[in-house]
This record gives C-alpha cells, sequence and structure tokens, in this order.
C-alpha cells in the first residue's frame, strides 16, 4: 500500500521572499553536504514548459548518500542502493520532485509542494479525491522547535534556537510559542510525500525510516531558510540563479576531483601490489 503524508511548514516570510531563501539554503547545504566522493552532483539545470505546470526550471541530481544513513539500513542494502536519483520540476509556487533508486527500480518517492501565503490552515490545496484524503496523513512542523530525533543526527542539525534568533537585518523574530498566528508575512509550503516501496520483509520499517527522514530534513533546512535571512535577503531572482549555476559547477568540479584522487588512489595502491610482487620474483630467481 503507498504511504501518503502531507507536511505543512509554516515560515516568517513572504511567497515571494521564501523563493529566494529555499533557493540560497539548498544550495548552501549541498555545498556543506559534498565532501569527499559523496554529496550532490547536478546532472541537468534547465527550462522546462508543459501543459501541466506551464513553465519552470527542471534538475536532474544525483545523491550519494553513504554517511547519511543509520547502520542497520546500510547493513541491509548494498552501495549501489545509497544511489538515488532526483527529478524536480520547479514552476512557482508549485513544484514536483521525484527521486528514483536505480538499484530498486520500483522504488518511487514523490514530493508535491505549493506554497500559500497563509498559516498553515488550508485543508485540501492538493485537490485530493476523497480516497486520498482519507489516507493521507497530515503533521505541522513549527521550526521553531528544539526537539531533537534519530534522524536529525543524520541531516545536520542546525545549533540555532529560532526561539530566540532575532534577524539584524528585519527585525524578525523571535519565534515564540504560538508565533504562526502573529507573524506577518507568514506563508506555508504544504509537502504531500508519497511513497512506495514494494519490497516485501522490510517495506514497514523503510518507508517509516523515508517519511522520519524527510521530516528530520524539510525541519533543519526550513530552520536554516529562516536563520539565514540576514544572508539571503535583498536578493533579487537573477542574483540567486547566478549564485545556483556557479553552485552547480563547484559540485561537480568537487565530485570529480574527489573520484579522480580515489581512482588514482586505487592505481597506486595497484602499482605497489606489482612492484611488490615483481621484487619477490627477482628474489626467486636471484635465489
Amino acid at each position: 500500500m503507498v504511504q501518503i503524508k502531507e507536511f505543512r511548514i509554516v515560515m516568517p516570510v513572504s511567497v515571494d521572499e521564501y523563493r529566494i531563501a529555499q533557493t540560497y539554503m539548498v544550495m548552501k547545504m549541498q555545498q556543506q553536504d559534498t565532501t569527499g566522493n559523496e554529496g550532490v552532483e547536478i546532472l541537468e539545470n534547465k527550462s522546462f514548459e508543459d501543459d501541466v505546470f506551464g513553465k519552470g526550471q527542471y534538475t536532474s541530481k544525483l545523491y550519494r548518500l553513504q554517511s547519511k544513513v543509520p547502520t542497520w539500513l546500510s547493513a541491509i542494502v548494498p552501495a549501489d542502493a545509497l544511489l538515488l536519483q532526483e527529478g524536480a520540476w520547479d514552476a512557482y509556487p508549485r513544484c514536483k520532485t521525484v527521486i528514483k533508486c536505480p538499484y530498486y527500480p520500483k522504488f518511487l518517492l514523490t514530493i508535491e509542494t505549493i506554497h500559500m501565503a497563509d498559516n498553515g490552515n488550508s485543508e485540501n490545496v492538493h485537490g485530493l479525491s476523497k480516497e486520498l484524503l482519507k489516507a493521507r496523513k497530515v503533521e505541522t512542523i513549527d521550526i521553531a522547535s528544539t526537539a531533537r530525533d534519530y534522524w536529525s543526527n543524520f541531516v545536520g542539525p542546525s545549533n540555532i534556537n529560532l526561539s530566540e534568533f532575532r534577524s539584524s537585518r528585519t527585525a524578525r523574530g523571535p519565534l515564540s510559542e504560538g508565533w504562526q498566528d502573529r507573524c506577518d508575512p507568514v506563508m506555508t509550503a504544504y509537502k504531500l510525500v508519497t511513497i512506495d516501496v514494494p519490497f516485501l520483509g522490510f517495506k514497514s520499517r523503510l518507508e517509516h525510516a523515508v517519511l522520519s527522514g524527510e521530516r528530520a530534513l524539510f525541519l533543519e533546512s526550513h530552520k536554516n531558510c529562516f536563520a539565514w535571512i540576514d544572508e539571503w535577503f535583498g536578493m533579487t531572482m537573477e542574483q540567486i540563479q547566478e549564485l545556483e549555476r556557479q553552485n552547480g559547477s563547484s559540485l561537480n568540479k568537487e565530485i570529480i576531483r574527489s573520484s579522480s584522487k580515489a581512482v588514482e588512489e586505487d592505481l597506486d595502491a595497484t602499482d605497489s601490489s606489482d612492484s611488490s610482487d615483481l621484487s619477490e620474483e627477482s628474489n626467486v630467481k636471484r635465489a
């Protein structure tokens, strides 16, 4: 059975500001997570137009996640299964992301997002049928929450307490209890997550793990969105798109550099082993 859950993330920014904030946050977190031979590789970044979304930007990425999964999961799946491929259609304020695992072709994770200028009280922004509404579970995420769970450790939790944080450039914050009903501007990212894990044996456990991981990622990334407001506030879409292009090139260079280094180290190890073998063979002949 397919799992459906809607996460609602209320933000103390306008819908237009959020577009800048999210793009900046994604770039910065990708830079932080791309180290060694792990991280994000951007395969495509191009404009698109279709009958469903209209005009927007399409990106294709590869995620290498070896160190971002718990030990129990890495113990039961092969290393190739920790390589994920993402396709994202950004026609803001509507977006869709599809994540697949080439090793398990039937695995499918879909995230459909609609951004609204409200405080999270709209009930069916995705236009779900009665049957899907019955199956859907809803959770509102409070970015000011200081609670941490098992999955926060893998996402990389923010150290900023938003209940004490105040922006020096906008004077927004701190986010005290009930801030969602008082702040202006305000908007909500409605994220409908659908997951299909057609694997007998550990289907339920893996679905729970993926949903919990997505929740932790939504919480920490949106905390960063607001915590970094003094860095992105005032930027234009043209400026953020140029940074995005530069960031994509930088990430790919890091992946290529790390991969080349790994290949060189393997070759050096092989050469060393061959030299040792030749030396031993020579000693045998002399003997």
